[in-house]
This record gives C-alpha cells, sequence and structure tokens, in this order.
C-alpha cells in the first residue's frame, strides 16, 4: 500500500479492501460503491449488505435488507454523470437473487460528486401504488374559489 494512502481511513476500511478485491478497474466505482455501503450500513442501518460484481456489466452492486425479515433488495450505485439506457436496466434487473430468481425491482443510486446519493427504484413493468395511510375526506370541495360576480 502506498504510503500517503496508508493516512486515508477509507483505504483500511474492510468493506472497502473488500470492494478492491472485486476487481473492478474504475476506482470512482470503487468510491461510490463505498459511500453507497456506508449509507445502506451506518446511515440507514440495513440488514445482511453484501457486495457483488457483475463481470459483464462492469459494475459493483449490493444486495440487502431494509430491515430483519424485510424482502431481499438489489442496490446499484452509478456516478450521477452516467447515461444509463433501457437495455442496461432490463441487463441489471437480470441478476438473480441467491434463490436463483431474477429481481422484480432495483435501487439505482446516483452518486454526486459532493458525496450526496439520490436513490431511485425501477421496477420490472407497472407496479400498482401502495394506497395512503390515512386519506382525508372533510366532504369540501377543496381547492376551488367561487369566481366573483361583477
Amino acid at each position: 500500500m502506498d504510503e500517503g494512502l496508508s493516512g486515508n481511513w477509507m483505504w483500511r476500511h474492510p468493506k472497502f479492501q473488500e470492494l478492491t478485491s472485486l476487481d473492478v478497474a474504475d476506482s470512482s466505482q470503487l468510491y461510490s460503491a463505498f459511500l453507497v455501503y456506508l449509507d445502506l450500513a451506518e446511515v440507514r442501518q440495513w440488514h445482511e449488505v453484501t457486495c457483488k460484481s457483475c463481470d459483464n456489466l462492469q459494475l459493483i452492486y449490493f444486495e440487502g435488507r431494509e430491515g430483519e425479515g424485510a424482502p431481499l433488495q438489489l442496490v446499484v450505485p452509478v456516478q450521477c454523470q452516467c447515461l444509463l439506457s433501457h437495455q442496461w436496466l432490463r441487463s441489471v434487473l437480470s441478476l438473480v437473487s441467491p434463490d436463483g430468481s431474477p429481481h422484480q425491482s432495483v435501487l439505482i443510486v446516483a452518486v454526486a460528486s459532493d458525496s450526496s446519493l439520490v436513490y431511485h427504484r425501477f421496477t420490472d413493468g407497472f407496479v400498482t401504488p401502495e394506497p395512503p395511510d390515512h386519506i382525508l375526506n372533510t366532504g369540501k370541495r377543496s381547492g376551488r374559489r367561487k369566481r366573483p360576480r361583477v
């Protein structure tokens, strides 16, 4: 290890060492993946976060659970200037989960140069949204006003 890099805590972090062992050539992708891992594991406190790589797509991705007993989710970090195509998203969705089935959705995490993260969920096909927890119905017509008569 380079002497200048030995003082950097990130290079000594065990998960960063694991990410570098995945042999992904793009060092900026390593940095983005490490930031996403820290957000998932330390900030959002996901469970069972594992890092994997796909040689065909030349990417690092994660699988993890949002909570204990929650379904396994696929998380793919990308740099915000990266252009994504429909075909690339299909290829990512075709990555198989540990049970052998393809994932139904993927969280694409755009990583900006200032280290901010934006999460986008992409699904395979249309998904019906969940109904809201509370529906407020006051019986009044909201948002409409009568025009003053002249």
